[in-house]
C-alpha cells in the first residue's frame, strides 16, 4: 500500500504469512539432499601446475583469487616476467599460472572480454619478449558476451599487428580485443564446457621454440 502497487490477493497472503520465504539450511526439504564441490578454481590451477612441470617448466603459482583492472594486472604479470627473466636463468623455461576474475574498465564500443583484453595488455608490455607466450580464458567457454573463450599471445603478436596496420593502443582503449585477435587468427574457440571455474591464465617463457 506504501507504493500504491495492486498486488493480487493470494499473493499478498503468501508474503504476509511467510510461505515465499526462502528454506535455511535446517528445512526439512534438504534432509534428502547431498551438496559436493566437484571443481574448483584451485583445481584447475593444480592441474595445470601438475602438466607443466611435468612438461619440465618451473612453476610460479600467483594464486586463484586475482582481481582487480584488467589492464593493471596484465601490467603486473608482464613486470613479473621481466623480473623472472632479469633473475632467472634464461635458458630454463618457466610459466606463471593465475585464476580469479578481473574487471574491464569499459571505454569504448568493441567487442571482447576481460581475458582478451588482459592478453592484448599483456602482448602490449611484453612487445617483442623472445620467447614469451600467453594465454587467457574463462572456463565456461565464454568470454564476456562474445564466443571466444580467450586468446593467446605469441612473441610475433604485436609484429603481425602492425603489419596489418593495426594499432594495439587503439584497440586497448575501444575494449575491442576481440577483433584484434580475430584479425590475427589468435582467439581461442572451445564452445560452452559447462563448467566454470573462473579464468585461467597462463604466460609462458619457452626458450627456443621462437
Amino acid at each position: 500500500s506504501q507504493y500504491r502497487i495492486n498486488v493480487p490477493q493470494y499473493i499478498l497472503t503468501k508474503l504476509n504469512n511467510g510461505e515465499l520465504e526462502t528454506p535455511k539450511p535446517e528445512n526439512s526439504v534438504f534432509e534428502q539432499s547431498r551438496i559436493r564441490i566437484v571443481a574448483r578454481p584451485q583445481d584447475a590451477l593444480k592441474a595445470s601446475a601438475v602438466k607443466a612441470t611435468k612438461l619440465g617448466l618451473e612453476v610460479f603459482s600467483l594464486g586463484d583469487a586475482v582481481e582487480g583492472d584488467t589492464n593493471q594486472v596484465a601490467k603486473q604479470h608482464a613486470a613479473f616476467v621481466r623480473e623472472k627473466l632479469t633473475h632467472f636463468s634464461t635458458d630454463k623455461p618457466f610459466v606463471i599460472l593465475s585464476g580469479g576474475e578481473t574487471t574491464v574498465n569499459v571505454t569504448g564500443s568493441g567487442k571482447g572480454g576481460p581475458n582478451s583484453q588482459y592478453v592484448l595488455a599483456t602482448a602490449k608490455e611484453l612487445d617483442g619478449m623472445t620467447g614469451v607466450y600467453a594465454i587467457a580464458c574463462d572456463t565456461d567457454g565464454i568470454d564476456g558476451s562474445e564466443d571466444n573463450a580467450g586468446a593467446l599471445m605469441t612473441p610475433s603478436t604485436i609484429k603481425r599487428a602492425r603489419s596489418k596496420g593495426m594499432d594495439v593502443n587503439q584497440y586497448l582503449k575501444n575494449n575491442d580485443a576481440y577483433s584484434f585477435f580475430e584479425n590475427l587468427g589468435d582467439l581461442v574457440m572451445t564452445g560452452p564446457t559447462l563448467t566454470n571455474v573462473n579464468d585461467f591464465r597462463a604466460i609462458a617463457y619457452l626458450p627456443g621454440l621462437d
